[in-house]
């Protein structure tokens, strides 16, 4: 038995890896979500008018792996502080946010939230949205183990 667990930490080519090699993880795809546009393409989430999120959408084992580890790895593999940027990307379509698909996801995200910030690890707010998940749109075949289709996913990203 599978569950769903929706990321957004920027640019989804790296945090695809990431979890991809988190163990429990079964299954990674890269997509949008988030925003207003039907069917938004690669092109049209670019321009930062759609609303939507590159997001990473896992389907796990919850007995291999807990939803709280998989808090744990999203942030421990970007900067939750930084508005509508991760590194060079900048844009609402690299936001960092958590998209709960059921009520107790929701309050795991925000004890996980509250908790980071109360631990002093960051010197700034953390921005981090958590907000119901919406229609997931995956992206473009070639968007989809792009990184590992170009030899780069054992690099850490």
């Amino acid at each position: 038995m599978t569950e769903l667990a929706t990321f957004g930490a920027g640019c989804f080519w790296g945090v695809e890896v990431t979890f991809r090699n988190t163990p429990g993880v079964r299954d990674v795809l890269v997509g949008y979500l988030g925003g207003t546009l039907a069917n938004p393409t690669y092109r049209d989430v670019c321009t930062g008018r759609t609303g939507h999120a590159e997001v990473v959408q896992l389907k796990y084992d919850p007995a291999e792996v807990s939803y709280d580890k998989l808090l744990d790895v999203f942030w421990e593999n970007h900067n939750p502080t930084t508005l509508n940027r991760q590194g060079p990307d900048v844009g609402t379509q690299y936001r960092s946010a958590i998209f709960y698909h059921t009520p107790e996801q929701k309050r795991a995200a925000e004890e996980s939230k509250a908790s980071l910030e109360a631990s002093g690890r960051f010197r700034r707010p953390v921005v981090t949205e958590i907000t119901e998940a919406s229609t997931f749109y995956p992206a473009e075949d070639y968007h989809q183990r792009y990184l590992e289709k170009r030899g780069l996913a054992s690099c850490h990203v």
